[in-house]
């Protein structure tokens, strides 16, 4: 289904034209038409879809109506992350480009005092993380009486993050009559209690298997001890000349000693998690976007929200806690129907984790060997420690994936030193 078939207005189009926009995606064709009738929406669908477009779109064509400028936001989106607060509000000014509409982002991690000065002047649509709104809704510096279309976007990890409470209290702040959308990549009981509470008689739309990951991306374990899989991570990303990877480790200051480690190997990296600033998340993101950092390391605040072209690699350093969040990790690559690869280093103590994700995706991920890292069984682990046998020598991988010629220089000279000192491309990304 094409966009011009959807009702959508000429200024809409034209925006969406000048990005190259043009076939609608099945989360895009079922739910903007019942947006643009007024529908409370339940929407499921896989992180990369076009989920932000499906709401996006109708609530620009709906405020577009009315041209005189609003100073009380008629739009309000609440979204887990500052990661994705900057991405949905990234949308709404693509999108509405030719519009007379004015869209805000609020979040903490920065401060509070220049966002109550551009609220002051007005605004239409209020992209918002649940904690600083609540700031401002105590402080009195926004009013959320005129809101005629609430998003609740990527409820579920709402839910996992403990927002629950925040949400029922920026409820009370909100008109009774409404139109309510709520969208979630994954589905839970408690998902479907927030929705009885919040959704009034909603179209349910659901466009693929609950609890799935996209089908365009490759999945695959690898099995390593625990204290190798430094060494693996390090041996994949060079050997196999990968540009831009995303690594998700589960604690903040794991993810600050790996990109230290790889920084040492030779492999520009940076973190970004929940205590570092704004500013400092925003700068190592458009780093990695542009290849000056040639991994990524994050904790699951950044599975949400990040938006990168082309983004071919997703390694789960450390499996989630959460099966879930397997799904939201390995989502940020195989976007848009393009296709990625999810790589998960699986070590012994991990293996029941493993299970329970494989059991919520209800097929088993395939297990491939890499030469020079194989788990032996217990027993013999025990005998090589007591023998004091050192770590194996590693072998290239079977399958070597080409570097693009336009991608970095770093990448593609893999006779180079492990010394960073030894090269000016790795200081660089140290010092970043």
């Amino acid at each position: 289904m094409t966009f011009d078939t959807l009702g959508l207005k000429p200024e809409i189009l034209s925006a969406l034209e000048k990005r190259g926009y043009k076939i609608a995606t099945p989360i895009q064709a079922q739910a903007i038409p019942a947006i643009m009738q007024g529908k409370d929406v339940l929407g499921g669908a896989q992180t990369g879809t076009g989920k932000t477009a499906a709401f996006a779109l109708p609530i620009l064509n709906r405020l577009s109506d009315n041209t005189k400028r609003s100073k009380y936001p008629r739009a309000l989106v609440i979204t887990p992350t500052r990661e994705l607060a900057d991405q949905v509000a990234e949308s709404f000014r693509t999108y509405g480009g030719n519009l007379k509409l004015v869209s805000v982002k609020i979040y903490g991690g920065v401060k509070i005092n220049p966002q109550i000065s551009t609220l002051k002047n007005g605004s239409d649509i209020i992209i918002a993380t649940p904690g600083r709104l609540l700031d401002h809704l105590n402080q009195k510096t926004i009013n959320l009486n005129n809101v005629e279309v609430l998003v609740l976007d990527e409820a579920d990890r709402m839910l996992d993050m403990g927002f629950i409470n925040d949400i029922r209290k920026i409820m009370k702040y909100l008109p009774q009559k409404r139109q309510n959308l709520l969208f979630s990549a994954t589905y839970s009981k408690e998902i479907k209690v927030l929705a009885d509470g919040v959704l009034k008689n909603p179209v349910s739309i659901e466009v693929s298997r609950r609890n799935t990951a996209a089908e365009k991306v490759e999945q695959v374990v690898h099995h390593v001890r625990k204290d190798q899989r430094k060494e693996m991570l390090a041996h994949l990303i060079q050997d196999g000349g990968w540009y831009q990877t995303l690594v998700f480790v589960k604690m903040k200051h794991g993810a600050n000693r790996l990109a230290q480690q790889l920084n040492k190997m030779g492999i520009p990296s940076a973190a970004i998690h929940g205590d570092k600033s704004q500013g400092a998340r925003t700068r190592a993101l458009n780093d990695f976007k542009k290849g000056d950092i040639q991994a990524l390391i994050a904790t699951d605040v950044a599975a949400r929200g990040l938006q990168i072209d082309n983004l071919d690699f997703v390694v789960n350093y450390d499996l989630p806690q959460v099966p879930e969040d397997y799904v939201h990790r390995i989502g940020r690559t195989g976007r848009a129907g393009k296709s990625g690869k999810a790589i998960s280093l699986v070590y012994p103590e991990d293996r029941k984790q493993l299970e329970r994700i494989e059991r919520l995706l209800k097929h088993s991920i395939d297990v491939r060997k890499v030469d020079g890292f194989e788990v032996l069984p217990y027993s013999e682990r025990v005998k090589s420690l007591e023998s004091g046998a050192g770590k194996s020598r590693r072998k290239p991988l079977s399958e070597e994936i080409k570097v693009k010629p336009d991608k970095k220089r770093y990448l593609t000279n893999k006779n180079r030193s492990n010394n960073p000192r030894s090269n000016s491309n790795n200081n660089r990304g140290r010092r970043r």
